[in-house]
């Protein structure tokens, strides 16, 4: 069973960045599946940030964080990244990585395939 691990959270001034990373430990993952990023801000419904595929070529980004954040994955360290840059106080949110992604028009995983989650805290 895979067990997935997010790190990288924390607190941040607005503007800054942040950079947050998913470790896949079990069995390797990224290179067999698509992956992604997901975030619930208190009070609202989950939110799919950004997607990859298996082999790295395609991507997909919430309206919100397009061009803000980039997706990115290293198969040989089974690790899962997202760089956060200009962050916004509306960036508030728990963030979760999954496995097993659908990528269509938005992304959408199942919550047996997430990790726990770390905070991200954006401060004014």
């Amino acid at each position: 069973q895979v067990r997935l691990q997010e790190s990288g959270g924390g607190l941040a001034q607005a503007g800054e960045s942040l950079r947050l990373s998913c470790t896949a430990s079990g069995t390797t993952i990224f290179d067999q599946y698509a992956a992604g990023w997901f975030r619930r801000a208190p009070g609202k419904e989950r939110e799919g940030i950004s997607c990859i595929n298996s082999s790295g070529d395609e991507t997909l980004y919430h309206p919100s964080v397009e061009g803000r954040f980039t997706i990115s994955k290293d198969d040989a360290k089974n690790t899962l990244y997202l760089q956060m840059n200009s962050l916004k106080p509306q960036d508030n949110a728990v963030y979760s990585c999954a496995s097993l992604v659908v990528i269509g028009s938005s992304c959408s995983y199942e919550s047996s395939n997430a990790g726990q989650g770390t905070q991200v805290t954006v401060a004014t």
